[in-house]
């Protein structure tokens, strides 16, 4: 059953095997496509506590506590994003927005994911796309992305390899200007009536 505009989901996102947020989501559409989520600015979300200064994936799994780093309250992000994941594809569009909710960019996140109970669970892959406006793009984290390949708690070459496949097909998309890179959902603003979503209880 599709999900309700204005419900509430909670946005898991993982990497290393690290839970790093988990961020309550309002849903937009829920279609055959995919499911469009709004992340509104200020979100209550947990956050993982790591070493000031430090940035997860320079820390190897190895290095880091037995169970991970904890978590903790923190607002979301100040600007807001809307996030539209393609039903069955290794990757989210996320539309970025100015803290006055103009539009500024897209950002393609490769990754895994499933849905449960509540919950959309990320499992990042850090290999990502940032496109302008005018469709120009570019990738980003190549060098670490290719650096942890094969490594224990990472991804394998063959995942790796798809990964930049579909890369490259977004990429394509961007290039023609085809949805979701043809200006949908740029002017997007959420009802005025959603109020910020609670923070979820705490993970376990």
């Amino acid at each position: 059953m599709a999900l309700a505009p204005g419900s509430v989901l909670d946005w898991h996102f993982t990497f290393g095997g690290q839970l790093v947020s988990v961020c309550p989501v309002r849903v937009v559409a829920d279609t055959a496509a995919g499911l469009l989520l709004w992340l509104a600015p200020r979100t209550p979300c947990w956050e993982a506590q790591l070493p000031p200064g430090r940035h997860l994936r320079d820390i190897p799994p190895a290095e880091r506590p037995p169970g991970g780093y904890p978590l903790a309250p923190e607002p979301a992000y100040e600007n807001p994003a809307l996030i539209y994941q393609p039903h069955g594809a290794g990757y989210a569009v996320w539309w970025l927005f100015t803290p006055d909710q103009a539009f500024s960019h897209w950002y393609v996140n490769l990754e895994d994911r499933h849905r449960r109970d509540g919950a959309v669970v990320v499992t990042d892959l850090e290999l990502d796309l940032v496109v302008s406006p005018d469709r120009s793009w570019r990738w980003k984290d190549e060098e670490s992305f290719a650096e942890k390949t094969g490594l224990p708690g990472y991804w394998t070459p063959a995942r790796a390899a798809a990964a930049r496949a579909d890369g490259r097909a977004v990429a394509a998309l961007a290039e023609a200007g085809a949805f979701p890179f043809d200006g949908t959902w740029c002017d997007f603003r959420p009802p005025a009536d959603w109020p910020l979503p609670d923070l979820p209880p705490a993970p376990r």
